[in-house]
């Protein structure tokens, strides 16, 4: 039920394997945040114990934050990983969790460490770098090119060659 009360609402969601324990939703950044404007895809992994046990929760897509490891999306937020309840249900996760995840990043508990001394150490730089990442990473079409590039996961060699590339093309713009 709680999967399509989230599907009734005003989220866009896909099921994966056309069942309902595994799915991807679109999540907008919250505004007045520096993720303003950014669209993410959010991967949802229900557990058999759900809601008794928390989902699993990662960004598909890139996103630059001190509580979202950068290469496998995951996220550190303590409601979802040691304080879940059965009385939140995935709609919380989308209204409540995520935005306040985003609004007041901790950097004292990373998962992505550079964001994490970045955001300690210089403030302006790292709000620049989130923005970047919005701007690269999180916009409409990146939902799609996320899902094509997962299909194509089996060819790794194909899938780290294009990753050093588009490292290659970040480090060269940073030097002009």
């Amino acid at each position: 039920m709680d999967v399509m009360k989230l599907m009734m609402s005003d989220y866009n969601v896909e099921t994966i394997n056309d069942g309902l324990d595994e799915f991807n939703v679109e999540f907008y950044g919250p505004k007045e945040s520096l993720y303003e404007g950014g669209v993410w895809k959010i991967r949802v992994e229900l557990p058999d114990a759900y809601p008794y046990k928390s989902p699993s929760i990662r960004f598909v897509n890139k996103i630059f934050h001190p509580n979202v490891d950068e290469t496998s999306g995951s996220v550190c937020l303590d409601v979802i990983n040691q304080s879940w309840s059965p009385m939140f249900d995935l709609s919380n996760i989308f209204e409540v969790f995520l935005p306040q995840l985003l609004l007041y990043p901790n950097p004292s508990d990373p998962l992505n460490g550079d964001a994490a001394s970045l955001m300690m150490k210089d403030q302006k730089q790292y709000d620049q770098k989130v923005k970047e990442f919005c701007e690269r990473y999180a916009k409409k079409e990146n939902i799609t090119k996320a899902t094509s590039d997962e299909e194509t996961d089996d060819d790794e060699d194909v899938t780290d060659e294009e990753t050093r590339s588009s490292d290659d093309e970040i480090a060269g713009h940073a030097d002009r």
